[in-house]
């Protein structure tokens, strides 16, 4: 079987776009062989920062040949009363390019059709390769694209060669300018400049001898051993950081690790201060001991061999001491005053040119905060402590080693806070107060840091939505999607039971109330602003609900279960949990579809009324008395069940109706002319709709 090699050579592509490329790449690829009918085995891809790797094995020599049945007129007009062809049929087969020998009559719906019986024999899979490669290569996308040298071609960095080999000759073809070879280019530094490949088997060889390890798993696997290795031999470990070994791995063709000192007297610094220019500036490896301690080392990776590397270890040490003695300088800077005397100064840093300043937006989350704890009925001191922890939550933002070191906000607010004095709690609410900062982020610990994470992202939600900055398709400059899943995250982490809305209200009402603004904002703050209330209250409510079901999905609850029930009067989004996870149990029955029939109906004739009183004197049949008797006898456990938040006991005694009411309905005529008797069955009806409510929406289920 056939191997084919793309290999997209580039100036250096940014790390957080290498993944983005090969996923993209892969997916393509595997999308435009099936399209074109092209047999394969498997599709691999693999980067390095200056190339683009794409190998398909078991490539089918050409296409599977194509037969295609057209339906055309039907039989009575594709032939005349002898027999002969039509001009219509004469016409429809000139159309598809097939003679009158390849008509065919076939019957469709009970009457004859003529159809067209095409075969499209398959093409050379070189020969398609060579019109649907250079496509290929520009569907690449990514979020930001460079063009270069009067090219229309846009790609993350300028491609600068291409090697396109079937087995051991070249499928040629030109990217506006750059034609498809079968030379490759090594390291930049060590290896050749023209690398001839004659077969793609020999290709990830003759790169390794030009110290280009292709293959990206492979990279990190010896970056990951031999940093181990290192920290062994120093008696540590290394402080694990995924991210940082998958941005290592996409920087450097040939790893090489290596140890560099720390001078100990920079170890006196907080242990984030030292190891964020490390990690976020440097790219070096922190070493820890046991107990998670610093020791005096970090391991770094360099892009080529061990030549020399005891200078480029020492080279690395004089920048990280740049680095550190920068950071040890902002450090003793920032402590000389109180964290609290920083407050003053976010009056001069804009939040948003509409919502104000920094400090708008802390008295803002303070004020919030404060309903949320009265919501929450939480203790005295806890509401002192959010009331302290919102109110320096901000402060570290105009300190040196955050305006240096943005990575260490809250951080730095955490340490500050205790170096001034500030208790446990609020110290620790300051640094939660921005949790969770990304998908999978840990959540706060604390009560405090918990209600002071709800207020800040709830307000930067309620002011965007207010002045019509809302996310659209892949634009959310304000991350209020992430913030949104914060809230709901930490609300059902800490299973808060509080009302949705209300939360949403009491931040909306901060913004248009001014008689508890103007006693905040300076000249230079933020006015109340004009929105309707009413509609961006509901659009948040909706926005909410969105990533409520995608997160419900995600936990892989049935879609149906889920909009069953967020299609009820109720926005508690730890209880929404609880619901959802007992129906999606509870609904795996074998009566299932007996009882969504029955329900439905209810459902459906339930819309007819909007009252739901029943006199038991109007029941005249046997029937909707037996119905109204058995509804009497279990509303009231129903009631209780839901109080007790046994949802699936509630649905239990809810179906135990199923039959009165399939009884009911096949018996009693609710549409009578009298409308006394009519008003009074629609109404029982209703009552029972309004009771399953309560628990969800069963309408909304989706019949096996």
């Amino acid at each position: 079987m056939n191997k084919y090699l793309l290999e997209i050579g580039t100036e250096e592509i940014p790390s957080r776009l290498i993944n983005i490329a090969l996923d993209q790449l892969e997916n393509n690829t595997r999308k435009l062989l099936k399209e074109e009918r092209i047999g394969f085995g498997s599709v691999k891809t693999f980067a390095t920062p200056r190339r683009l790797t794409l190998i398909i094995e078991e490539l089918s020599d050409k296409q599977d040949d194509l037969e295609e049945l057209v339906k055309g007129p039907s039989k009575k007009i594709a032939y005349d009363s002898e027999g002969n062809p039509s001009r219509a049929l004469q016409g429809f087969a000139k159309g598809q390019g097939v003679s009158l020998e390849d008509i065919i009559i076939q019957e469709f719906k009970g009457e004859e059709y003529v159809y067209a019986n095409k075969l499209e024999l398959g093409k050379n899979t070189r020969e398609v390769l060579e019109n649907k490669l250079a496509d290929l290569i520009k569907r690449i996308n990514f979020p930001k694209s460079m063009v270069w040298g009067g090219k229309n071609l846009k790609f993350a960095r300028p491609i600068r060669w291409i090697v396109s080999l079937l087995n051991d000759s070249i499928i040629d073809f030109d990217l506006e300018g750059i034609k498809a070879c079968n030379i490759t280019r090594g390291h930049r530094f060590l290896g050749s400049n023209e690398i001839e490949i004659n077969h793609v088997d020999e290709y990830t060889e003759k790169l390794l001898e030009n110290y280009v390890i292709v293959d990206q798993e492979e990279r990190k696997q010896r970056i990951k051993r031999g940093c181990d290795i290192l920290a062994k031999e120093r008696g540590g470990k290394l402080l694990e950081d995924s991210d940082l070994l998958d941005e290592l791995t996409n920087i450097v063709e040939y790893p090489t690790p290596f140890i560099g000192n720390i001078k100990e007297h920079y170890l006196e610094l907080p242990k984030e201060v030292i190891t964020t220019p490390m990690k976020e500036h440097q790219r070096y490896y922190p070493v820890v001991d046991d107990k998670n301690r610093l020791l005096p080392y970090f391991i770094a990776v360099r892009n080529g061999n061990k030549e020399h590397i005891d200078i480029v270890a020492k080279g690395n040490e004089k920048v990280l001491d740049a680095r550190l003695e920068d950071a040890k300088f902002f450090y003793n800077e920032d402590i000389k005053k109180p964290l609290e005397d920083y407050v003053d100064m976010l009056r001069d840093i804009v939040f948003q040119k509409e919502l104000g300043t920094v400090y708008d937006k802390t008295r803002r989350i303070g004020m919030l905060a404060s309903e949320i704890s009265d919501i929450l009925e939480v203790g005295e001191e806890t509401k002192e402590n959010v009331e302290r922890a919102t109110y320096l939550a901000k402060a570290d933002l105009v300190t040196k080693m955050v305006y240096e070191f943005t990575e260490l906000q809250g951080v730095m607010g955490k340490e500050y806070a205790e170096k001034s004095d500030e208790n446990e709690i609020v110290s620790l609410a300051i640094y939660e107060h921005y949790l969770p900062r990304f998908a999978d982020d840990e959540l706060p610990t604390t009560t405090a840091g918990s209600i002071a994470s709800i207020s800040d992202k709830l307000d930067t939600i309620a002011g965007c939505f207010a002045i019509g900055i809302q996310p659209t398709g892949s634009q959310d400059p304000y991350g209020l999607r992430r913030q949104s899943l914060g809230i709901i995250n930490i609300i059902l982490n800490k299973n808060l039971h509080v009302s949705l809305e209300k939360l949403i209200e009491s931040s909306l009402n901060i913004y248009t109330s001014y008689s508890v603004l103007e006693g905040l904002m300076d000249d230079a703050g933020a006015k109340p602003i004009e929105f309707d209330m009413n509609q961006v209250k509901s659009d948040i409510l909706d926005f909410f609900k969105g990533r409520i079901k995608n997160m419900f999905i995600d936990m892989g609850i049935r879609y149906d279960v889920v909009d069953a029930v967020l299609s009820i009067e109720n926005d508690d989004i730890s209880d929404l949990l609880i619901r959802a996870e007992e129906l999606n149990k509870w609904i795996n029955r074998d009566e299932l579809n007996d009882v969504l029939a029955a329900f439905n109906r209810v459902e459906n004739l339930s819309q007819k009324t909007k009252k739901d009183s029943v006199k038991r004197e109007l029941l005249e049949e046997e029937e909707e008395i037996s119905l109204y008797k058995v509804y009497n006898e279990i509303e009231s456990k129903v009631h209780s069940l839901i109080r007790d938040k046994e949802y699936d006991q509630a649905l239990d005694q809810m179906i135990s109706l199923r039959g009165p009411i399939d009884l009911f309905f096949d018996n009693v005529m609710v549409m009578v002319d009298n409308e006394e008797i009519k008003n009074n069955r629609l109404g029982l009806i209703k009552k029972i709709s309004n009771t399953m409510k309560m628990i969800c929406d069963l309408s909304k289920i989706v019949s096996k």
